[in-house]
């Protein structure tokens, strides 16, 4: 089984977190692995990847004309592909040296359509004591809630997931209005196109915990207001979710459920009988991050509706 990772990257700034990036894929301990990657818009740094790895076996290189968002970018590198195997990786993160061949492992044993793995966080400045595990979904990584075995999902975060290629161009992809580009902060692309596999094929995503990417979470990403931010149009996204794939945010009212009723409840009473300043701290955003959330979900149903 041949493996293709869609490599996207737009920015100079950049380079040396891409750089990490490719190379954790060309070091796999699988073998039949096909490096993918696709510059999105920007000629600086297609020459410098063209000079760096325009000469190694199994990488294809591709600069779009103009920036035309991550999801573009993504459904360009699918084109490009010769694998049987479309997985893909973001330009902040690091592949564990198994990651394929635990993805390759799990189409082998469950006939999947489509497989993913578990987001590892990579604190570049450190852990921040306030922001709690329930919630490290707002920065790119497995949380607190989330499966823990291999099962089938709805879907795992898209800097490490996978489909079989034939599957991704069936459905055609993910859907170019969502995903990041420029100021657009609309998010869940995967989680769309994912509901839209599971509409169309009847299947989720086979989740295997072994199967791990390290996301690289920057300064920026731990301070407070950041995450707010992200917790708002976190919401928002999920409200235009709901819109667009009924039912497809089921996934979320249960861990609204389950944090309602099993982890507030065991985080005050670990405050109560363990008082320090990071539980209270962690309730506390607890509290915060699930307002943005509703808030952000709020504002799309009203902002819709107008």
């Amino acid at each position: 089984m041949r493996v293709s990772v869609i490599l996207c990257t737009y920015s100079m700034d950049r380079y040396s977190d891409f750089s990490e990036a490719a190379n954790s894929v060309l070091n796999q301990t699988y073998n039949n692995v096909e490096l993918v990657v696709v510059v999105d818009g920007t000629d600086a740094v297609y020459e410098r990847a063209t000079d760096d790895y325009g000469e190694k076996e199994n990488v294809i290189l591709h600069c779009n004309e103009q920036n035309r968002g991550l999801s573009d970018s993504r459904n360009n590198g699918v084109e490009l592909a010769t694998g049987d195997v479309v997985a893909f990786i973001d330009d902040d993160a690091v592949a564990d040296s198994k990651w394929i061949t635990e993805l390759v492992d799990t189409y082998k044993r469950c006939g999947a359509l489509a497989v993913g793995g578990k987001m590892t966080p990579a604190w570049v400045a450190g852990k921040p004591n306030y922001l709690p595990a329930e919630f490290y979904w707002l920065v790119g990584v497995t949380y607190r809630g989330f499966a823990e075995e291999v099962t089938e999902v709805r879907n795992t975060f898209s800097s490490n997931l996978s489909f079989r290629r034939e599957v991704m161009l069936d459905l055609g992809g993910f859907q170019s209005n969502m995903g990041k580009q420029g100021s657009n902060d609309l998010q869940g692309a995967e989680t769309e196109l994912c509901a839209r596999m599971r509409e169309e094929h009847g299947r989720g995503v086979v989740y295997n915990p072994e199967a791990m990417v390290a996301h690289k979470v920057f300064d920026y990403r731990t301070e407070p207001a950041w995450l707010v931010e992200r917790a708002f149009w976190q919401g928002y996204s999920k409200q235009v979710m709901q819109t667009v794939r009924p039912g497809s945010t089921d996934r979320e009212s249960k861990f609204l459920f389950q944090l309602i009723s099993e982890f507030i409840p065991e985080r005050t009473k670990r405050l109560v009988s363990r008082p320090s300043i990071p539980n209270l701290l962690q309730l506390i955003m607890i509290a915060i991050l699930t307002s943005a959330v509703g808030a952000g979900y709020g504002y799309a149903v009203l902002n819709r509706a107008v």
